[in-house]
């Protein structure tokens, strides 16, 4: 019963705060680069802060302006990186039709792409190179569909060309939900047939999650050809998450909890 009203209290903050959001994005497109960069920082930082998402993550002050390529677990992901760096992400067209975080995600100037619209695609691609070549920080998540965080799906290599021919870095960082004891949490998990009402609602009712970003070493893109930097990049992703998930075993098999 506590748990419910919680969950409640959480929801009537959370429409408080999309209430805000839209209201503040009707002149996002008017304010300067730097005001519209410390309101999406802010407003995805208090959004974590309504779920109870804990975010356990480095410094990105000193990170190169480029790419950043992440695993995806949940539609979390985007705010979760705009709580740390704001960035503007490439993301599939459906994210579009989502309830006002869809036209949100539109205002913060999201770049949406039609699957399997090859001249989209193409499209998409060169205003991203254009944008980093003026110093904007992007964002894409390669895997094209998000999963339940286990594993890391194939790396769609084509989303990465625009780095190669910007000449910017590629920032790799994994992404990983958990609980209280460490261990790999499903709780903002949206994938399968999970709706994303079913999803949000979930997140209401998880007392604590935390996230962690784990920043693996950047790579020169211009030093790849495309297929070789997603396999690279996938490839850190992948040791990265498996080292979190082997740090939590060893710490369990090491200190093992009694119930009385």
């Amino acid at each position: 019963m506590l748990q419910r009203t919680i969950a409640l209290f959480r929801a009537l903050r959370l429409a408080l705060h999309i209430g805000y959001g839209l209201l503040m994005a009707v002149i996002y497109p008017r304010l300067s680069t730097a005001m519209r960069r410390t309101i999406l920082q802010h407003w995805s930082a208090d959004l974590l802060n309504i779920f109870n998402v804990k975010l356990d993550a480095p410094s990105f002050d000193g990170m190169q302006s480029g790419l950043i390529v992440s695993n995806h677990i949940s539609w979390l992901d985007v705010f979760v990186l705009n709580s740390t760096v704001p960035m503007r992400f490439v993301a599939k067209s459906e994210v579009r039709r989502w309830p006002a975080i869809g036209w949100l995600c539109a205002r913060a100037q999201t770049l949406f792409i039609e699957r399997g619209n090859a001249r989209a695609a193409a499209r998409i691609n060169a205003r991203l190179g254009e944008s980093m070549q003026q110093g904007e920080s992007l964002a894409v998540f390669p895997e094209g569909t998000s999963t339940d965080g286990a594993q890391v799906a194939h790396f769609h290599a084509f989303l990465l060309q625009p780095a190669i021919d910007a000449g910017v870095p590629l920032h790799p960082i994994a992404i990983r939900y958990q609980d209280e004891s460490g261990a790999r949490s499903t709780a903002a998990a949206y994938f399968d047939d999970i709706s994303f009402g079913a999803s949000m609602w979930t997140l209401l009712n998880t007392p604590k999650l935390h996230v962690r970003l784990m920043p693996t070493p950047s790579l020169h893109a211009a030093d790849f050809e495309r297929r070789e930097l997603a396999r690279r990049a996938h490839e850190s992703i992948s040791a990265a998450l498996q080292q979190a998930e082997s740090h939590k075993l060893h710490i369990a098999l090491t200190h093992p909890q009694h119930s009385d």
